[in-house]
């Protein structure tokens, strides 16, 4: 308790920095900052911008095209039409973390969050997942919540503490976790399965959807498993943070009386 009483007070990093101007963002690409957000305006050219465009694809870096309007709101400085805002935190590849895990002799269990986009939804499921232990949080580059000082307030502290691993493609990366031994648990309604009835002693990656479409079917297809949390109510749906915390704490508590 007393870890999430020192992070009351804002710290410094918490902030989003933001960076304007060609050159410049080009600068901490090149640096190896983590983009959060990029903005560039629409209708841009020139030789410069060339040089900009193929950076980004280099290190395959998202962007939005937005009118100049959007960029002018943001910032009354000469952002030149390039606008990016860098992470507070830096994300890893679950590639890299795989290893690690077992080699401590530990039992992977992972979360990835297919098209949650509202930010305090991603600071309730991170600090949620960082109490119960989960490994790591795997997000899509494109389509995820952004990690900006909300996300992190709301998760006191935790998107500081458990690894985010964002990927250009989930699907990709639930393949890899196949391969690599993880059953893939989809929460859904599209089942009989409840959570209840799943193994998740063995080496694990839960999946969870928004709120309103779910799941997408390139995960549904793959994955090993589905199950839905049971509902008794009118109302029949949790919002997806406590769906999260419900099933993530059934993989924890047959763990610690298997």
């Amino acid at each position: 308790m007393q870890q999430f009483q020192r992070r009351d007070r804002p710290e410094k990093r918490e902030i989003n920095q933001m960076v304007f101007g060609t050159r410049a963002v080009m600068e901490a690409i090149e640096s190896g900052r983590e983009i959060e957000s990029l903005f560039v305006q629409r209708g841009l050219s020139g030789t410069l911008f060339a040089e900009f465009k193929a950076l980004i694809k280099e290190h395959n870096i998202a962007y939005q095209q937005v009118p100049i309007e959007k960029l002018n709101r943001i910032t009354r400085k000469n952002h030149q039409g390039i606008i990016a805002v860098i992470s507070p935190i830096i994300y890893q590849n679950v590639e890299d973390l795989l290893p690690s895990i077992y080699e401590k002799g530990e039992t992977p269990l992972f979360l990835m969050l297919d098209g949650v986009t509202d930010v305090r939804n991603m600071g309730a499921i991170a600090r949620t997942a960082e109490c119960a232990g989960v490994h790591a949080i795997i997000v899509p580059k494109k389509g995820s919540a952004e990690i900006n000082p909300d996300a992190i307030k709301t998760s006191a502290g935790a998107l500081f503490k458990i690894p985010v691993c964002r990927h250009d493609s989930l699907s990709k990366t639930a393949k890899f976790l196949i391969e690599s031994g993880i059953q893939l648990v989809v929460s859904t309604e599209k089942t009989k399965e409840s959570i209840y009835d799943v193994d998740y002693t063995v080496p694990s990656c839960i999946i969870m959807g928004a709120e309103d479409v779910g799941v997408s079917d390139d995960l549904i297809r793959i994955s090993d498993k589905l199950a839905k949390i049971p509902m008794f109510g009118e109302i029949g749906s949790l919002n997806v943070s406590v769906s999260a915390a419900v099933v993530i704490y059934e993989a924890i508590r047959q763990r610690n009386i298997s």
